[in-house]
């Protein structure tokens, strides 16, 4: 199912504490900082926060900026986005700054502490039961699908940015760093301990900001199973670009593919009709770049535009026995294959039946159909 597009925010000290709380709370960002925070919930749908942060910090999570919030209502947007608080007791303040500022409120909480949320409440928030326990994934669809969220800022805490990051959920972590120690064992960390997602973090940007550092990060290690992560849409978004690098053709489709080792190491990737080869496909052309005992084939993920062909005409060998041949057992996909050229084509059955995770992101298939338009009724 489509998730939002998952954005972490957050400051720390040097040695790795969030803000710090109560009367003579330490302000780890800058002013220039604050209003580039300001910027980004503007470009938000909505702004999450854990129960326990709402209570220590008592936020107000709004759009300060006059004028950005002018330009949301301008673009036909609410004037603020909609605010979420999670929790798994239900345990909230009606009396807190977060009920009583800006726009629509959310709760997102268990079968049981929505009853103490909605005792609590009344009418200041819709609140969403997830079940017997926090499903991440129950919530982020439930955001997309029922209300309309595309783009979600999360400001914290550090038990909420922990379980995004271990379950693969965090598209994006804007971290920024602060010239201070903090210097109390007991002050909050970013992150908790527990099981992360292998590999190293792609640097997308770092920036001064009077005397912070921004660092913006992507993960970048596929999912596992049949579950899909916030990296697998990074990588078929860049197979869905190599689509578009293909020589145009009438009787071929436009196809991009990525192979990408279980750390997040890109292994190779290619295009239909890659260097002057008419009929060689995206997938064949990326695997023809491997060695086939690569010992990292059986662990990686093929990334493909389209469906992994299940026949073809012009070589002996199909993309999907392609695939099983190198070993992998992970695929994930933008489109299934039309019958334009191949009647019945079903790549993903042949796939499946060998036992190989096939991943399904449909939100990916208009960058994939886009090279092929002129292919398609």
């Amino acid at each position: 199912m489509p998730y939002p597009y998952v954005l972490l925010s957050a400051a720390v000290s040097l040695d790795g504490c969030l803000d710090d709380t109560g009367p003579d709370r330490l302000l780890l960002s800058s002013p220039a900082d604050f209003d580039r925070v300001d910027e980004v919930r503007a470009s938000a749908d909505a702004i999450l926060i854990g129960a326990g942060t709402l209570r220590a910090d008592n936020p107000r999570l709004l759009v300060n900026s006059p004028e950005r919030r002018a330009a949301r209502v301008a673009a036909g947007r609410s004037e603020y986005p909609l605010k979420i608080a999670v929790t798994a007791s239900g345990d909230l303040d009606p009396a807190a700054a977060f009920w009583h500022t800006g726009g629509e409120k959310l709760v997102y909480t268990t079968d049981r502490g929505a009853v103490r949320a909605a005792r609590a409440l009344g009418r200041t928030a819709d609140v969403v039961p997830l079940g017997p326990s926090l499903d991440w994934r129950a919530l982020l669809e439930h955001l997309h699908d029922v209300r309309g969220v595309r783009r979600l800022m999360v400001e914290g805490g550090g038990t909420v940015h922990t379980q995004l990051l271990q379950q693969g959920l965090a598209d994006e972590l804007q971290l920024v760093l602060a010239p201070l120690f903090v210097g109390d064992p007991a002050a909050p960390r970013l992150f908790g301990p527990g099981e992360y997602q292998g590999g190293r973090l792609r640097l997308t940007e770092s920036r001064r900001i009077e005397d912070v550092v921004l660092m913006r990060y992507e993960p970048t290690a596929p999912g596992a199973g049949p579950a899909p992560a916030a990296a697998d849409r990074h990588w078929l978004a860049a197979a869905c670009e190599l689509a578009a690098l293909c020589p145009p053709s009438r009787t071929a489709f436009s196809v991009g593919a990525v192979v990408v080792a279980a750390d997040g190491t890109e292994l190779a990737r290619g295009h239909s009709r890659e260097g002057g080869d008419p009929v060689v496909h995206a997938e064949e052309a990326a695997l023809a770049k491997l060695d086939p005992a690569d010992p990292r084939l059986p662990g990686a993920t093929v990334y493909s535009s389209l469906e992994p062909c299940s026949r073809r005409a012009s070589r002996p060998a199909p993309c999907a026995e392609l695939i099983l041949r190198a070993g992998v057992r992970r695929v994930v996909t933008a489109w299934r294959e039309p019958d334009t050229f191949v009647p019945d084509a079903d790549g993903t059955g042949v796939l499946a039946a060998a036992g190989v995770d096939v991943v399904l992101l449909p939100e990916y298939e208009g960058p994939a159909k886009a090279p092929n338009a002129h292919l398609l009724p």
